[in-house]
């Protein structure tokens, strides 16, 4: 089932696998929310969208590297954003599930 807000979101982290059915968006950013950064970033690096871009920089952002990131958010055509990780996560997964 796919979730309709970031709490049923959250609570699809007790899971064992991504499901199936989900777009791979919101698979990108399951794995990085269990923790499998390199997971994320093989799915966001095939997604060649504005979402994908999105995602990538995030990812990059996450490991540190603000000079890729910000290549990644002038492609998705964001600013490179000042509040954490984990609200930038969430803004992610709030647009996907609102798509």
């Amino acid at each position: 089932m796919i979730p309709k807000t970031y709490p049923e979101f959250e609570k699809s982290l007790e899971l064992s696998q991504v499901p199936e059915e989900w777009t791979d968006g919101l698979k990108a950013a399951w794995y990085d929310a269990k923790g499998d950064w390199e997971s994320s970033h093989n799915i966001a690096q095939d997604m060649h969208n504005t979402l994908g871009s999105w995602l990538h920089a995030y990812l990059h952002r996450k490991e540190g590297d603000r000079f890729n990131a910000g290549y990644w958010y002038r492609l998705a055509k964001k600013e490179y954003p000042t509040i954490t990780l984990d609200e930038e996560l969430k803004s992610i997964v709030d647009y996907i599930i609102a798509k």
